[in-house]
Parts: structure tokens; C-alpha cells; sequence
């Protein structure tokens, strides 16, 4: 039986979700962003008591499709940006489409629906994040990282992140390592 779990989106949250299937005694076989898979059904009672301790930890337990289905193509993108270290050959659209088997006008028109937003911006906003990280990390520059995120040039990248952050790259990175360095003296 798989349950579909909002706002799981990180290595610590799948950690968190295993203890409390641990803690219900729900025996599972995978653990993934945003879907779990047990190994049986679940009753109603425990099905209740986990979406009260998943919302005690900010996650939330999925019931309705066009949530799930949502919450499936945000996955697909955030594991596509902060994890894969793929290069893509094919489009975004035509990724998230082939990934979930639906129409990809089907997909934006539910996603911005739900969302209140386009997934282009989703993903124009995980890719900056995912900047933002690779800058801080300083094992990449510009290029190197805009080639990775599928950007189709160093100025695209720069344009689109000084228009979501207001900040250049460049100066992003420097603020970055000063405050690193001023922790670093506490």
C-alpha cells in the first residue's frame, strides 16, 4: 500500500517518517520523498494517529488525488534539481510528463491550480535555491554550475538569479563566505 506524504523533501524528513512508522509498528519496504510503501494495508485508526504525528513534524498525510498528484510532480522535480547529477537530454515538460504518464498540460494546468503558481516557476525557484547551495559550497563555479542546472549560458543563469534574489551570483557568494567566516570567529 503506498501513502503520499506533503512537504517531504529532504534525507532528514524520510529519517523522521521512518521513526514514526517505526513507533506505529507499520512495517514498510521504501521510504522515498514524498511516498511511502508498506509492506500491508493500514487501519483507519492507525492511518489517523500517523497523519497526526506526520503533522506534529510538518508533514502532511495525503488523501485526494489531485494532491498526490501534485505533491508527485513537485518530488519529481526536487529530486530532478537537488539530487540527480544527471544531465538531462530532454526538457523539463517532457521529464516531468514521461516520469508520471500524464499529458504535460494536464500537469501545469493541476499544478498552478493547487499551487497558485506556474512549475516553471517551482523549478525556476528550486534552481536558484540549488545555486545558492553549489555557490556557498564553492566546489563550482559559474559555468561549471549553470551546465549542471541546464542553463543555456552563464549570463541566463546570472539574469534569472539576480532577478528572483536581487543579488548577482558573485555578490551572493562573497556575502556568503563573510558570513561563514564571522561564525567561524564566534
Amino acid at each position: 500500500m503506498k501513502l503520499y506524504i506533503k512537504y517531504m523533501v529532504s534525507l532528514r524528513c524520510k529519517l523522521m517518517v521512518k521513526y514514526e512508522l517505526e513507533k506505529l509498528d507499520l512495517a514498510y519496504t521504501t521510504v522515498e520523498l514524498g511516498i511511502v510503501d508498506l509492506k500491508k494495508g493500514i487501519t483507519d485508526e492507525l492511518k489517523q494517529q500517523l497523519k497526526l504525528n506526520l503533522g506534529v513534524i510538518g508533514l502532511e498525510l495525503l488523501d485526494d488525488e489531485k494532491s498526490i498528484l501534485v505533491n508527485k510532480i513537485k518530488n519529481v522535480i526536487i529530486e530532478m534539481i537537488h539530487y540527480s547529477d544527471e544531465v538531462l537530454k530532454v526538457n523539463y515538460s517532457d521529464y516531468i510528463s514521461e516520469t508520471l504518464d500524464y499529458d504535460y498540460t494536464y500537469l501545469s494546468n493541476l499544478f498552478s491550480e493547487v499551487n497558485g503558481i506556474t512549475i516553471q516557476h517551482f523549478i525556476i525557484n528550486h534552481k536558484i535555491e540549488r545555486v545558492k547551495e553549489l555557490l556557498l559550497y564553492d566546489e563550482m563555479n559559474l559555468t561549471e554550475i549553470s551546465h549542471r542546472l541546464h542553463y543555456s549560458s552563464v549570463a541566463h543563469l546570472s539574469n534569472q538569479f539576480k532577478k528572483v534574489t536581487g543579488q548577482s551570483p558573485s555578490f551572493y557568494k562573497k556575502i556568503g563566505k563573510k558570513r561563514k567566516s564571522n561564525l567561524e570567529n564566534l
